[in-house]
C-alpha cells in the first residue's frame, strides 16, 4: 500500500489556529458575553433570519452558512479512493469503527448521565431549566408533555421547557456521537502515526454518519427522555454532512482535473486552512452572546461539563490503545486508532444541536465546551504516545500500511 499524501496541515505540524484553539475559544466567550450585554439585540436578531416550518424556525440563515464554511473546508480533503485500500488493514480498521460506533456513543451517555444528572446536579440546580426548539413537525399543545419537557409558549413561540442537565446531556451526547474527521489528521500525524490508516478512517467515518449518526442520536435522546426531533435530525445529516460532503467531492474532483493535484494541495487546501476556524469563532460568538447570562450567574458551568468530556475522551483513548496493544499492533496503527475515537467531530456537534435545540440551547453550550478541552487534552495525549512507542512491536505487521519515522516531534512549546 503506497503512502497517501499528508494533508498541508500534517506536513507542517499544527497550524498557529489550531494550535490556540482554546485561547480563540476564550476570547469568544467574553466576546459573546460582551455582545449579548452591551447589544443584545444583535445577535437575536441574526438568529431570527431562518427557514421556517409551522411558524417556528428550523434553520438560522446565518449560523447555517457559518456552519457549511465550518465543514466544506473539512470535506473537500477527504480523498475517498482511500476507502478501497481499507482492505489491507482490516483490523486497525474494524477495531476503530468498533470503538467509535459500538462503544464510544453508549460510554459518553452513561458518563454524562452520571456527572450531570447526579454528581453534580446540585451545582447546576434540580430545578434549572432550559428552554429548547420542538420537534420539527410536531403540533403539541401548550402544557402536554415531551419526554422530560413541557411545551410552554415563549416570546409567542412554542418551545419545550426540559430540565437544564438533560439540555447539557443532549450536547455531549452528541459530541459522543461525532468521530472526528477533521483534526484526527493533525493528532495522528505529530503522534507519527499511519497516515494511511488515518486517512482511511476519515473517509469512512464521513460516510457512517450519514447513517450511523442519526440512529444513535435518535436512539440515545430518546433513552435520556430528550426531544428526539427526527425531522430535523435527518435535515441536520443532510445540511450539515451530506450537503458539504457532496460539494468536498465534486469540487475536488473537478480542481484535481483542471488545475492538478500539487496545485489543488498547495495553493488551494492552504488558502482553506482558517476558513473553518474562522467560521467556528464566529458561530461561538453568537452562541455565547445568548448563553452569557447563564455563565455569569454560574461560572462553574462550563467546569462541570467538562469533567465528564475529559473522562470520556482520557476512557475511550484507554480503551483503544489498551485493545491495540492486546491485538499486537504496531505503534504506528495504535496511535491513530486510539486518537480518532478520543477526539469528536464538534463542527457536526455544534451544528446539529444548533438546528436542533436552538443557538442558546444548554445542547449547544455542551458542544462548544467540547471545543474548549479538545486541543489540549489531545495535544497531551500524542505527547503520551510518544513516551510510549516502545511499548509496541516494530514494524507493520498488521497491514496498516508505513510511516515515517523521521518525521518532526511534537514541538516543545506544545
Amino acid at each position: 500500500m503506497t503512502q497517501p499524501q499528508a494533508c498541508p496541515a500534517a506536513e507542517k505540524g499544527i497550524g498557529f489556529f489550531e494550535r490556540y484553539l482554546t485561547v480563540w475559544v476564550g476570547i469568544c466567550i467574553v466576546a459573546g458575553i460582551a455582545l449579548g450585554k452591551v447589544a443584545p439585540g444583535i445577535a437575536k436578531s441574526l438568529d431570527g433570519m431562518a427557514i421556517y416550518v409551522n411558524d417556528a424556525p428550523v434553520i438560522s440563515i446565518p449560523i447555517a452558512i457559518c456552519l457549511f464554511f465550518m465543514m466544506y473546508p473539512i470535506m473537500v480533503k477527504i480523498d475517498f479512493g482511500e476507502v478501497v485500500k481499507a482492505g489491507k488493514s482490516i483490523r486497525p480498521v474494524s477495531l476503530t469503527l468498533f470503538i467509535n460506533w459500538a462503544i464510544k456513543p453508549f460510554t459518553m451517555y452513561a458518563i454524562a448521565s452520571f456527572f450531570l444528572g447526579t454528581l453534580f446536579l446540585g451545582f447546576i440546580g434540580p430545578d434549572a431549566v432550559d428552554y429548547v426548539k420542538a420537534p420539527l413537525g410536531s403540533n403539541l399543545e401548550v402544557g402536554s408533555t415531551y419526554g422530560a419537557g413541557e411545551v410552554v409558549l415563549v416570546d409567542g413561540v412554542k418551545m419545550l421547557q426540559v430540565p437544564l442537565w438533560r439540555s447539557y446531556l443532549a450536547g455531549c451526547i452528541l459530541l459522543g456521537i461525532a468521530p472526528c474527521t477533521a483534526m484526527v489528521l493533525v493528532w495522528g500525524f505529530l503522534a507519527k502515526g499511519n497516515d494511511g490508516h488515518t486517512l482511511v478512517m476519515v473517509a469512512i467515518n464521513s460516510l457512517t454518519m450519514l447513517v450511523l449518526y442519526g440512529v444513535l442520536g435518535g436512539f440515545l435522546l430518546g433513552v435520556g427522555q430528550l426531544p428526539v426531533p427526527w425531522q430535523a435530525l435527518l435535515l441536520s445529516i443532510g445540511v450539515y454532512v451530506a450537503l458539504p460532503l457532496v460539494a468536498g467531492y465534486l469540487s475536488r474532483k473537478w480542481l484535481i482535473a483542471t488545475k492538478g493535484e500539487a496545485w489543488f494541495r498547495d495553493k488551494f487546501l492552504h488558502f482553506l486552512t482558517p476558513v473553518t476556524i474562522t467560521a467556528l469563532l464566529a458561530t461561538l460568538v453568537l452562541l455565547f452572546s445568548f448563553k452569557g447570562e447563564t455563565i455569569v450567574e454560574n461560572p462553574l458551568t462550563i467546569l462541570w461539563i467538562a469533567i465528564p468530556l475529559t473522562i470520556q475522551t482520557l476512557v475511550i483513548f484507554a480503551l483503544g490503545y489498551g485493545i491495540s496493544k492486546a491485538m499486537g499492533f504496531t505503534y504506528e496503527s495504535a496511535a491513530p486508532t486510539a486518537m480518532i475515537g478520543a477526539s469528536n467531530h464538534f463542527e457536526v456537534a455544534i451544528a446539529t444541536a444548533t438546528m436542533l435545540y436552538g443557538l442558546s440551547s444548554g445542547a449547544a453550550l455542551a458542544t462548544v465546551v467540547g471545543v474548549l478541552i479538545e486541543v489540549p487534552l489531545m495535544l497531551g495525549l500524542v505527547k503520551f504516545c510518544l513516551k510510549t512507542k516502545g511499548w509496541f512491536p516494530a514494524g507493520s505487521s498488521d497491514g496498516a500500511g508505513t510511516s515515517d519515522d523521521d518525521r518532526e516531534t511534537v514541538p516543545s512549546n506544545i
